[in-house]
């Protein structure tokens, strides 16, 4: 049985947060379309300018629900009562280069923050991407409107390794830097014990 596949079998996962609401995890699939717009559309639109990707456009969603791989992307999403709360990816990259590093994504709709899914959410991405053999995780962030996800990543761990200077432009058009942050992978106990 590979790494992957113990993963695979680890879900669904239920969890408790610090609020006593009860959420499942579980990999995104095919049926997700609806609830996986519907979630990105409840992001303010100031924090969705920011992501990689045209997280509203429905032919992106479509890509991501109908072509999961997760050899290149393990996504993750978070549901109560049959709606996404939140979505958390590793992205590795193609090239063996690059190989030994993935890439975390994670995004919580705002009536859900506050409550520890994101911390959680980190957590498993983190979990995974080690079962994976992967040497070390990365983040990239918008240094100044991205505070909390860069502080709640760092509360597990992850350091300031750069800051990529005027690296995106605002809704105004000013320049912004990014953070990169990255987390060693090769002790477990780091990361949990935060």
């Amino acid at each position: 049985m590979t790494t992957t596949r113990v993963e695979l079998d680890a879900y669904p996962k239920s969890l408790i947060l610090r609020d006593g609401s009860k959420v499942e995890l579980r990999l995104l699939n095919e049926g997700d379309k609806l609830s996986l717009m519907r979630f990105f559309e409840g992001i303010p639109e100031d924090e969705r300018y920011y992501l990689k990707e045209n997280v509203t456009s429905p032919e992106v969603i479509k890509e991501w629900v109908s072509h999961v791989d997760i050899n290149r992307v393990f996504p993750i999403v978070a549901i109560v009562d049959g709606e996404i709360v939140a979505d958390g990816t590793l992205h590795r990259s193609r090239t063996m280069a690059r190989r030994h590093v993935g890439e975390l994504r994670v995004i919580v709709a705002p009536e859900y923050r506050e409550r520890g899914l994101g911390r959680r959410l980190i957590r498993e991405l983190l979990d995974i991407a080690a079962g994976l053999g992967l040497r070390k995780a990365t983040f990239e962030l918008v240094s100044e409107r991205q505070e909390a996800a860069i502080m709640a990543a760092m509360s597990l761990g992850f350091r300031e390794v750069a800051t990529l200077k005027e690296e995106v432009r605002d809704f105004w058009g000013n320049y912004q830097d990014v953070a990169r942050l990255d987390l060693p992978l090769k002790n477990h106990e780091l990361w949990w014990a935060y």
